[in-house]
């Protein structure tokens, strides 16, 4: 992975932030150091294309794991976001401008791996009028002309600031799944997600499937922030009424002493409730654990999802 600068440097908005305690992490959280050639392969090839990965930007403690399997989750339209989010480890600022080359790059790297599916995500891009809805689109059509057997899951901004036409652009682009993470609990978002608004990221979701009833919606939330039971269990009902398919739920970690506080670690034995309320809710798949993250074993999870689907079609 890149060499991470220290924190005031890489998140100079969050430098006036007092320090929060990072506590010890359990043994159920713990992962080992990547190692393995499947690890540096994948490395190589994203250094080739100069490309960035959300693995490394975020921190994801399940990198390891996946580039050496060669799965790795391509971040589009730079590595520098335009919010501010508390949990977040992706550098706020200035963008660069878009380099119209990077979906072709993309589409290379997807070839030379050999994905069968693969995830696109970026960082927020408030600054384009569009908030890069073309270039998300482009990027899914690049990989599609280069690798049409690939299955494709994209990981998006929440359009905030732009016209109902940049959501539209995505959604014509066809892409297998459509994420995008609520984050958090509304009671949440002031301190969490300052820059977004939950209903509005919630009526995305629901707007995708109006545009595509065939398309595949995912979402997901992070846990252990100081969120109750029972709002999460609403979160759960607020993505249903919107049709989502897919939900994620994972153990929050904190990057850095700047970043918010871990109010707990949440115990397997929590997840496995969490997951069964959500199946009892009618999601067609759930991913809950502590080390669930949104691109983590997509293509497995993509698999099932589709099967799930299918089985449902014929119980109707």
């Amino acid at each position: 992975m890149r060499d991470l600068k220290i924190p005031d440097q890489r998140h100079p908005e969050k430098a006036h932030r007092p320090d929060n305690a990072q506590p010890k992490k359990p043994d159920w959280i713990r992962v080992k150091a990547p190692t393995s050639k499947g690890y540096m392969d994948t490395h190589k090839i994203m250094r080739e294309h100069n490309l960035t990965t959300v693995c490394e930007e975020a921190g994801c403690p399940n990198a390891g794991e996946c580039w050496s399997q060669g799965h790795a989750t391509m971040m589009i339209m730079g590595e520098i976001c335009t919010r501010g989010c508390t949990f977040c480890n992706v550098a706020t600022g200035r963008p660069d401008t878009l380099d119209v080359f990077e979906p072709g790059r993309v589409a290379d790297a997807v070839k030379k791996l050999g994905l069968k599916h693969v995830v696109i995500t970026s960082v927020d891009r408030d600054d384009l009028e569009d908030g890069g809805a073309e270039h998300f689109a482009m990027t899914i059509r690049a990989v599609r002309k280069r690798s049409p057997e690939t299955t494709i899951e994209i990981l998006t901004p929440d359009f905030l600031k732009c016209a109902p036409s940049a959501l539209e652009t995505v959604v014509e682009a066809k892409p297998d799944v459509f994420n995008h993470n609520l984050e958090t609990v509304p009671a949440l978002y002031h301190e969490v997600r300052p820059g977004a608004r939950y209903f509005h990221s919630l009526r995305l979701l629901q707007r995708v499937k109006e545009l595509d009833p065939t398309m595949f919606t995912k979402s997901g939330i992070m846990v252990g922030l100081g969120e109750k039971r029972a709002e999460v269990l609403q979160v759960m009902d607020d993505m249903r009424a919107a049709d989502i398919d897919f939900m994620t739920i994972g153990q929050y970690l904190q990057p850095t002493p700047k970043h918010h506080a871990v109010a707990e670690f949440v115990t397997p034995e929590q997840f496995k409730s969490y997951e069964k309320a959500a199946i009892n809710k009618g999601f067609l798949m759930v991913s809950a654990t502590p080390l669930t993250r949104s691109s983590y074993h997509a293509g497995d999870d993509f698999a099932r999802l589709r099967e799930n689907r299918l089985k449902k079609l014929g119980q109707a």
